[in-house]
């Protein structure tokens, strides 16, 4: 594997269109807004989609959703407890955390803290890959939905009444989420430029095998992702004054959007979607 040697910052814009693209439980699962109106996606929602596009591809994850678990454990601690290579080093927490970053992708990307019961354990893991809270570049619409239930969840000879809930929405939204990979601590988690890509793909298809209830398949979509990766190990300008470069807007509605960066001297941006990371045509 390539040794993770320059800074990359990036971003990613995309639209949700009539759906709810991270539901707040303390608000009754409505979509997250801040005090001014604009939506947000959490930085936990959007690893969570990271995670599951790179389980997809074939990678190892750590932080598995329950009904993604492919090996058959329910917990995380489970799933530290029976790997071989961390029993064989648990009094090492350096050699704990290595082989930890080398068993799954996910941790050496991201971090993870293990601090389990079980095997008296307590490790913790910084990851290079730091992602911010996705926001809306306008204030956001949302609509609430009465639903009903027209069948007996029981048998019963007479029919119960119907059962009233709500379903909340976005009617539209243009959101930007922006994020960093630092070579210092890819460094010490063995995050490698190979892993960069990995990360760089799922990002451009990250609605991909994401559809649900309340994100039907295609009210989702990765407009553009930017790509900014700088020519030493610190990097030429702060990740505040790259991603600052970036102007976006809605003109006219939903349907017309403009993307556009400031020129930053000797920095380029690759910006892609998902059939230009994988050589396809759209």
């Amino acid at each position: 594997m390539t040794a993770f040697t320059n800074k990359v910052d990036f971003a990613v814009i995309f639209t949700v269109n009539k759906a709810n693209p991270n539901g707040d439980p303390l608000s009754g699962n409505q979509p997250r807004i801040d005090f001014k109106g604009f939506g947000e996606v959490s930085d936990v929602c959007m690893k969570r989609k990271i995670r599951n596009r790179l389980q997809d591809m074939g990678e190892n994850i750590f932080v598995q959703s329950d009904e993604r678990s492919n090996d058959g454990f329910k917990s995380l601690s489970e799933r530290a407890s029976n790997n071989k290579e961390l029993k064989a080093v648990l009094k090492d927490r350096e050699a704990y955390a290595s082989a930890a970053c080398k068993q799954w992708t996910d941790v050496r990307a991201f971090g993870q803290v293990f601090a389990f019961k079980a095997n008296n354990v307590s490790v913790g893991v910084r990851g290079p890959v730091s992602i911010r809270t996705a926001e809306s570049i306008n204030p956001v619409v949302t609509t609430d939905m009465q639903i009903t239930k027209s069948v007996n969840s029981e048998p019963s000879e007479k029919r119960s009444s119907d059962t009233m809930g709500m379903k909340h929405r976005v009617d539209f939204g243009l959101y930007v989420c922006k994020g960093s990979i630092n070579h210092q601590l890819a460094e010490k988690t063995g995050f490698s430029e190979e892993d960069a890509e990995k990360i760089k793909e799922a990002l451009c298809s990250l609605f991909m095998n994401d559809a649900s209830s309340a994100r039907p398949e295609g009210s989702m979509e990765v407009c553009k992702v930017y790509w900014w990766k700088h020519n030493c190990l610190a990097g030429q300008y702060s990740s505040a004054k790259v991603h600052n470069s970036l102007k976006v807007e809605v003109k006219n509605g939903q349907e017309q959007k403009d993307v556009s960066g400031t020129d930053i001297t000797g920095l380029c941006s690759n910006c892609c979607n998902y059939g230009d990371c994988r050589g396809e045509s759209p």
